[in-house]
């Protein structure tokens, strides 16, 4: 009996998607929830498994194809699946992200025979470049290989001596071309559907809305003193949830934002859309690119929910398991460019929203407290934001709330 593959239904907001990577082919046996393809879409990868044991007759649509919500991708003639060859262990392990390396002998940095974790992305470069995860460097959580780790290792090669007159002869990113001259290596590399669409809604951003930045600075004393006061307190009663300053700087963006719902309003054409919730989008970096995840009802998360939410996005951004209702909406976002080392920028709005608050690194400097000079901790402060929704002195205040808030964090939790 043929059973059909068809694509995930996609939301309104993502129109259609194009088929990233088979991971098999025509004529070849699967086993029931075995990945077969994944589909990236302007949000998020997709992963399609199989829906039962049996042999993949027909691919109806190949990579590069774009693809419409339930629309057949191709289809499975129904039996029982034969058992993986022991000399191909790495396609038993790609529904977990998981792959043991086959066993070599001579290298002192090769695990042999440790079942590898990576995230789908960095799987699709390692088996593109024919790669041994073995013997990987990995960055991720619990050991876990990232994109970043991949590239970096294939960069490595490349400016090895031995590599740089060598020309690639398969691409190592859906249809890049890598040419290696002595020196001067070059790659063209086709731009992913995420990162268009984040060029897409930035340069909208900038041509759309009349962005104005304010800078405040703030300093952290307080909440640095409070965080070490109670952060292994903290962690041992929330069961290893970490006390970070994000969730500061959420619970006083809630705040802010109840005092000045204009910041948390949104423009549709001609009307104003005034929420009457606080829906905090928090950009994290992802190995495909920047994505902001959204913390729904941040007014009723307490500061262990708001970490360990954002923990648990920053796991699925690094692995592409996040959701495209997750990066849905939102009515206010923080971006946080201090944990790269950022003192200063301008943040960009993420539309429809009428602002942004940009964070920064927190920094010794020399302040005037009461007359005297004081080396206290700061960090600068950026809120962007559309001034055909937001006055001047309205976005002002708002900076200046969340400022004072965080100077004094007892503010937060009595909401004075």
């Amino acid at each position: 009996m043929a059973t059909e593959i068809k694509a995930p239904t996609l939301p309104e907001s993502v129109p259609d998607g194009t088929i990233a990577t088979w991971y098999k082919k025509e004529g070849q046996q699967v086993a029931r929830d075995e990945l077969l393809v994944d589909i990236e879409t302007d949000k998020v990868l997709l992963e399609v498994v199989a829906p039962c044991d049996g042999i993949l007759k027909k691919i109806n649509k190949h990579e590069g194809a774009t693809i419409l919500s339930n629309e057949i991708l191709a289809v499975i003639e129904e039996g029982a699946a034969a058992a993986v060859p022991a000399q191909a262990p790495a396609a038993a392990g790609k529904v977990e992200g998981r792959v043991e390396a086959p066993q070599t002998s001579g290298n002192d940095d090769d695990k042999s025979g440790i079942e590898v974790l990576m995230s789908p992305a960095a799987r699709k470069l390692i088996e593109e470049n024919a790669l041994n995860p073995n013997t990987l460097p990995s960055t991720g959580k619990d050991g876990r290989i990232t994109k970043e780790d991949v590239v970096n290792y294939l960069g490595t090669m490349s400016a090895s001596p031995a590599n740089t007159a060598k020309t690639t002869g398969k691409p190592a990113d859906g249809g890049a071309a890598t040419v290696m001259n002595q020196a001067r290596p070059e790659q063209r590399v086709p731009m992913t559907r995420l990162r268009a669409k984040i060029a897409e809604r930035l340069l909208q951003a900038t041509q759309s809305a009349a962005m104005l930045t304010t800078f405040n600075e703030v300093d952290m004393s307080a909440v640095m003193a409070l965080r070490n006061k109670y952060k292994d307190m903290f962690e041992k009663k929330h069961e290893g949830v970490r006390l970070g300053f994000m969730s500061f700087f959420v619970r006083a963006s809630v705040e802010a934002l109840k005092r000045f719902p204009a910041v948390n309003a949104s423009i549709d054409e001609s009307d104003i859309i005034y929420h009457g919730y606080q829906d905090i989008g928090v950009a994290v970096s992802s190995p495909r690119g920047l994505v902001v995840p959204v913390l729904r009802d941040a007014d009723s998360l307490s500061f262990a929910g708001i970490e360990k939410s954002i923990s648990d996005y920053g796991t699925k951004a690094r692995d592409g398991k996040l959701s495209i209702e997750e990066m849905s909406g939102g009515t206010f976002t923080i971006s946080n460019g201090g944990v790269f080392g950022s003192l200063l920028s301008t943040p960009i709005l993420n539309p429809p929203q009428t602002a942004i608050l940009g964070m920064h690194k927190i920094q010794e400097r020399p302040m005037a407290v009461n007359g005297e000079v004081k080396i206290l901790p700061m960090m600068y402060l950026a809120l962007s934001y559309d001034h055909r929704m937001i006055d001047g002195k309205e976005a002002v205040q708002f900076l200046v709330t969340i400022k004072d808030l965080l100077e004094d964090p007892a503010r937060i939790f009595l909401e004075v």
